[in-house]
């Protein structure tokens, strides 16, 4: 069952919202509380009143035990800007944007989330008899006498300026 909750017309800029908004993706609700509670930044404050709402609405509109959701999507999108004139130099105007933000959080059970299965690594105890020896790298036999082969150049790029022997 998905719960979903929105905040409209929030004074935040979207891309400051979509910071905190990141950190709580797909947390339970318990844990997306708890770091909305320490974060330090002004979205966290509004996201944990929309969170707060949402899981009221949960528990009291579709009866739902709010220790079993979690935060399926959150989306911060872009609202509404004030233009504001700020004025400058020689009678000149420059514009100032407020950004807007509008965000919607969906919040759904964890029976309807995809359960990941973690694989765990087997840790072998390598007994000290047993232990292995490294495999030796053999090293290039190099003549004395005898000149390394010329790597080919394929035509295709080549040098066009070369330098002059002096």
């Amino acid at each position: 069952m998905t719960v979903t909750a929105k905040l409209n017309y929030l004074r935040i800029a979207p891309r400051k919202v979509r910071l905190v908004a990141d950190l709580i993706r797909g947390k339970s609700v318990e844990e997306a509380q708890t770091i909305l509670n320490f974060t330090v930044k002004k979205a966290a404050r509004s996201l944990q009143k929309l969170l707060s709402g949402a899981v009221a609405n949960a528990k009291n509109n579709f009866q739902l035990d709010p220790s079993n959701l979690y935060i399926s999507k959150i989306i911060a999108n872009e609202g509404p800007k004030y233009k504001r004139w700020q004025p400058r130099a020689r009678g000149q105007a420059s514009e100032i944007q407020k950004k807007t933000s509008h965000i919607t959080l969906i919040l759904d059970t964890i029976s309807g989330k995809p359960k990941k299965v973690k694989k765990e690594k087997k840790v072998s105890v390598a007994k000290p008899e047993e232990k292995k020896k490294p495999p030796k790298l053999e090293k290039p036999k190099i003549r004395p006498g005898r000149e390394m082969p010329k790597p080919k150049i394929e035509k295709g790029a080549q040098r066009i300026f070369r330098r002059k022997a002096f």
